[in-house]
């Protein structure tokens, strides 16, 4: 496990859990609006969070902290992650793990031997679109099978979207609720323009929360449960 970066306590990374939220480096994306560029094309350049270090801090937060949070980068590609989850679950934690799906491999293997609680799965734009969010030629055919295993898995998930403004539009936003039809949760998170893995996506502006509240509008013809993050 390559952990680049923990956060000790978050209230609001793992929802209805005090968690700790660790950072894999790596990714096997290149979302040109990406704010976590060092993670995803420097992660040598960050300092190592040593395995054996996280799980002392766990042990003395137990009983206070009840989640862990695996995010990235793209955790799937980290060699040791099912080894890692299942001394966490052993340890009496929830798990928590946010992915880009294009790993459904992983995703399924994970899902079998119960050793997710909780997954978070960016979709990020319609699927003719994907080559041009994930800043690389796509397979989306992974997407979906992403997609279809967290339906039918019976653990707690969410969808997510980033908005990014010229590139994500109310008919994108629609064709993706289309896609996750039926899904427990759908988010639709506000663009934050700094440090993005592309420069000149850092100078856009954000739409206003008017337009964002459109799209929750129309993406709950096919998810009820749709919500605005980062407002």
């Amino acid at each position: 496990m390559q952990i680049k970066g923990l956060v000790k306590t978050s209230i609001v990374d793992y929802p209805g859990r005090i968690a700790t939220v660790l950072f894999t480096g790596g990714c096997n994306f290149r979302c040109p609006y990406c704010h976590n560029a060092d993670l995803v094309l420097r992660p040598e350049s960050l300092p190592d969070v040593g395995v054996g270090e996280v799980f002392e801090l766990l042990a003395e937060r137990q009983g206070f902290v009840d989640g862990v949070v695996v995010t990235g980068g793209e955790p799937t590609l980290q060699a040791g992650l099912e080894d890692f989850m299942r001394e966490l679950k052993n340890r009496g934690l929830a798990v928590k793990l946010d992915t880009n799906g294009y790993r459904p491999g992983v995703l399924r293997r994970l899902l079998h031997e119960r050793l997710l609680d909780y997954v978070a799965m960016d979709v990020k734009s319609p699927l003719e679109k994907y080559t041009l969010a994930a800043g690389r030629m796509i397979d989306t055919k992974r997407i979906k099978e992403s997609i279809q295993l967290l339906l039918s898995s019976g653990i707690e998930y969410e969808f997510r979207t980033t908005i990014v403004p010229g590139m994500v539009t109310v008919e994108d936003v629609r064709a993706i609720a289309q896609l996750i039809a039926e899904a427990r949760r759908y988010f639709l998170q506000q663009f934050r323009a700094f440090g993005t893995l592309t420069p000149r996506y850092a100078a856009l502006t954000p739409y206003p929360v008017a337009m964002l509240e459109e799209m929750a509008h129309v993406a709950r013809r096919w998810v009820a449960d749709v919500e605005i993050r980062g407002i």
